[in-house]
Order: structure tokens, then sequence, then C-alpha cells
């Protein structure tokens, strides 16, 4: 006859054995929400904008620069106004046109070059066609803004710079190109990248805009020089360039 012990350690196996599964199902039941969760946050990723990814993460990289994105809300387009994405050349013309000026300075005067060529911009054969003295005096450039213009056409006709390879090239082999012509300099070709590329991670150093919007924004005693630029913005990649708007919008002083 067996004994009680025997029976005892019958039922506790059977338990034990009868509780895995029903563990194993509790388990499973609890993991569903979880996975329906995470599912339903995929499928929102997925739907989300790239625009709206980078905001959500400049806002959680840096909490100073996501109080100013918060209170200057929605950007502009950043295309309005300016030439055809696969118009290269126009948008050279555009950045020459536009240094050193304010933004509706700038505009202004794109405008009025842009209506001497029937409300388009200008072929490099036609730049170099049209008269120097008269082209300037028409449209107030100065003397050594036609001289670039003049430059940029010259590179362009002897093929010196190939623009239709600079859609293929990196950030760093686009600066070079663009800084062997006259009066394109490290500036220009950082708003070439930024606005007509829209190349993602430019951060411009050297922009004057971009010194007093981080040295108020961070309330710094003075103008922050390059190294102390790339410090701060350090959290802000791979989305620096998106970073550089909103602190240009800050000064309401974006480049035309």
């Amino acid at each position: 006859m067996p004994s009680q012990g025997k029976h005892t350690s019958r039922k506790a196996e059977s338990a034990a054995g009868a509780a895995k599964p029903a563990a194993a199902a509790k388990l499973a039941r609890a993991a569903k929400p979880a996975a329906a969760k995470r599912s339903v946050a995929a499928k929102r990723a997925r739907r989300t904008s790239p625009k709206s990814r980078a905001l959500a993460d400049l806002r959680a990289s840096d909490p100073v620069l996501g109080e100013l994105i918060a209170s200057i809300g929605p950007l502009p387009d950043a295309r309005d106004g300016r030439p055809d994405r696969d118009d290269h050349y126009g948008a050279l013309v555009r950045t020459i046109v536009g240094q050193q000026l304010s933004v509706y300075a700038a505009r202004a005067i794109y405008g009025r070059l842009t209506e001497r060529f029937s409300g388009r911009p200008p072929t490099p054969a036609e730049i170099l066609a049209d008269d120097p003295e008269a082209m300037r005096a028409a449209v107030g450039l100065s003397r050594a803004k036609v001289s670039f213009l003049r430059s940029l056409a010259e590179h362009v006709i002897s093929g010196e710079l190939e623009l239709e390879q600079l859609d293929e090239l990196d950030d760093e082999a686009v600066m070079e190109e663009l800084v062997a012509v006259k009066g394109l300099g490290e500036w220009s070709a950082h708003m070439f990248l930024m606005f007509h590329l829209e190349r993602p991670d430019v951060l411009p150093v050297g922009d004057l805009g971009i010194r007093r919007a981080i040295q108020r924004t961070y309330e710094l005693d003075a103008l922050p020089d390059a190294a102390a630029i790339e410090r701060i913005a350090e959290p802000w990649r791979p989305h620096r360039t998106l970073a550089c708007r909103y602190l240009w919008h800050s000064l309401r002083n974006e480049p035309a």
C-alpha cells in the first residue's frame, strides 16, 4: 500500500506540472498588450514624416533647443521662392546675390535679376553675354558680385565646375568643388548644401546669424567661436541643418 508521503509527492508534481502551462499562458496574455503597443508605435513611426522624427530627436537631445523649437512652431517651406531642385546653377546665382545682405534686400535684388531674364534665373551664356555695367546698374549688384557671377558662368561653361555631379558627392567634396570658384566661399557652399541640395547635417559655424542665435538661446556672455558651436551642436547630429533653421528663425533672419 503506497505511503501517504508518496501520494503527497505525486500531488505536488501534478500541481507543479499544471502550474507551468498556467504561468506560461499568463505570461503570453501579458505579452499580447505589450506586443500590440509596440506594433502600434512602429506603425505610427512609419507614418511619421522624416521632419517630424528629426524634430523629436532634436527635442530629446537638447532641451534648450527643444524649447526654442516649441516657441517657434512649424517652419515655412525652405524651398519657397528658390530655384527648382535640379537648377544647381540658378541656386548658386541666388547664393552669390544674397551674400552679406539682409533677407529682404537679397530677395529684392534677386527678383530684379530674374526680371531682367524673363522672370527666370539667367543661364551662364546669358550672364557672359550681358553688359556687366548695365546689369549692375539695372539689378543693384556690386561690381564684385557681377564679377563673381561671371566667374561662376565661366567655370560652368568650361567644365571646371560640373554641376550635374554635385548630387553624387558628399558634403565635403561639394564644398571643395564650390570654393574653387571666385566668390563662392565656405558660407556660400554651406547655403547651397543646406537650402538647395537639402543636406540634413550641415553646420555653418562662420555664419553670424547662427553665432548670435546660439549666444542668445544658450545665454552665453560672448559670441561663440567655431569650436564652441561645434561642441554645442554635437547633440543635434544628424539634423544640424534643421536646428540651424530654427536658430535663424529665432532672429527672423533665415538666409534668402
